[in-house]
């Protein structure tokens, strides 16, 4: 949430969606309380250090403050279910607030045993009115297919292995991690009691999270997400993978085929390597996985095509056309699947996925994304300009360079260059191969030229690095690291 967009929430004032809490030295009690009745009703902000006439007062020890709160909501004892908050420390004329987005969640919570829900700008406790409590719970199991209860379904039905890996893949600090399987599901709101019909036990979400595919197909006979290439044949397809399984999995096989047909330019953000590849589609794949409406049969597909890839799933739209970084709010269409994602690190924070497509997209395709917004969510990611072009074209360069006579000096090969050399070696390969790759013979320039500037930069790393003179010694660009 950038300062401007805090003003204005500020201006703005307190509402349904937005709460203020002075919260100088300490927080408030009521700030579980206000987080309990926006996660039950449709999310919102809340922001620490200001007043509710909206002066802004500041917080003493922020930081603490920040370290208190998620303690607190990650304890099932304060809020149960606990839900996996952010909190951001934010400068504004001159003091610190925090600023905490809620988003909508797909349980029905409570806090010290109480259920609130929020109405104009407070908080009400309702756990005494069986109405309201059962149109709740009936609201939360109707608006979010991930929370359908298959009482019948048992933890052998699903792959014990993934829980683990999720078990490993969260923070050091994180409870997931001392938690045994059932507790773990519990925590994660992927086991459920439904007070209106009596049902216990595995959502929809926790099949296909964790599901043997044998349990998915039988709880979801249509899950399925259909990856293909068509640049050549365009009636059929180049290449196909025909994915059938958990989300965690087809996230990692989505993100292969687009690392085996779709290529990675070199770039710099600052002093670092990016990769736009992964950064860009790393944030599509998981909308379509964990935004997609699992009730209804439509195929989701990811297409590469030449001139763009393309992604649709079935939505449940909340408004139609055109999305953009400025009219996007942030709308979790299955926030349990997605909080599992965002703990082990495969998502962002909701909302950031859609700055990050925007702010790359232009760079490695030529042009912004279009993201579109209706019974079909669509998102279409440009490929056929900005460094994927310039890549095509010093490819083809080279290949050209390949059948004439070779330059009379190393360094006039269009191949030679850093940004070639990194992209040449995504895979290991040996001095001997880089220098017949770039047309340099002579071994001492290429080394002090190219080859040992790259490693000092750390762009390259040697395969035996505690032997460099080894005769099997290869080279291989750095793998990228993301800048979460």
């Amino acid at each position: 949430m950038t300062k401007e967009k805090i003003l204005s929430l500020i201006a703005r004032g307190e509402g349904v969606d937005v709460e203020f809490k002075e919260s100088k030295s300490k927080l408030n009690r009521d700030v579980y309380e206000s987080v309990c009745a926006m996660l039950n009703r449709h999310g919102g902000h809340i922001l620490l250090g200001v007043k509710d006439n909206g002066t802004i007062c500041g917080v003493e020890s922020a930081s603490a403050l920040v370290k208190d709160f998620l303690t607190a909501i990650n304890n099932p004892q304060k809020l149960n279910p606990p839900f996996y908050l952010s909190a951001n420390i934010v400068e504004i004329e001159g003091k610190e607030i925090i600023y905490i987005f809620i988003p909508e969640s797909s349980s029905v919570h409570s806090v010290n045993g109480k259920i609130y829900d929020r109405n104009g700008d407070g908080d009400f406790d309702i756990t005494k009115n069986s109405t309201l409590v059962s149109n709740l719970y009936l609201r939360k199991q109707n608006s979010y297919s991930e929370n359908r209860i298959f009482p019948y379904a048992q933890l052998s039905d699903l792959r014990a292995d993934l829980i683990q890996k999720v078990r490993k893949r969260v923070a050091k600090e994180h409870l997931w991690r001392e938690m045994d399987d059932l507790e773990l599901l519990k925590s994660a709101g992927l086991y459920k009691r439904d007070i209106l019909s009596g049902k216990e036990g595995l959502t929809l979400g926790a099949i296909l999270l964790f599901g043997k595919d044998e349990t998915i197909i039988s709880a979801l006979p249509h899950h399925r997400t259909d990856a293909i290439l068509r640049q050549k044949n365009l009636d059929r397809y180049d290449d196909r993978d025909d994915i059938r399984t958990n989300l965690l999995e087809s996230y990692e096989r989505l993100m292969a085929f687009v690392a085996k047909h779709l290529s990675d330019p070199f770039f710099l953000e600052g002093d670092r390597r990016v990769s736009l590849r992964d950064k860009i589609f790393r944030e599509v794949i998981v909308n379509i996985l964990i935004h997609r409406e699992y009730s209804n049969a439509y195929v989701a597909k990811m297409v590469i095509g030449n001139d763009s890839v393309t992604f649709e799933n079935a939505n449940r739209p909340h408004g139609f056309g055109f999305i953009t970084p400025n009219n996007f709010t942030p709308y979790p269409k299955n926030p349990t699947i997605a909080k599992v994602f965002k703990e082990i690190d495969y998502a962002d924070e909701l909302g950031s996925g859609v700055r990050n497509l925007f702010k790359y997209s232009k760079t490695y395709g030529g042009d912004d994304p279009k993201l579109i917004e209706e019974d079909v969510f669509k998102i279409i990611v440009p490929i056929n300009g900005g460094l994927v072009s310039k890549v095509k074209a010093e490819q083809a360069s080279v290949q050209v360079s390949d059948q004439a006579t070779p330059q009379a000096t190393p360094q006039a090969t269009p191949q030679a260059t850093p940004q070639a050399i990194l992209l040449f070696c995504n895979e290991p390969k040996s001095r001997k191969e880089i220098q017949e790759f770039t047309g340099i013979n002579d071994r001492k320039y290429f080394k002090e030229t190219y080859l040992i500037p790259l490693i000092k930069k750390g762009l390259l790393k040697l395969t035996i690095p505690d032997k460099p003179s080894s005769p099997k010694q290869k080279y291989v660009a750095t793998k990228v690291k993301d800048e979460n």
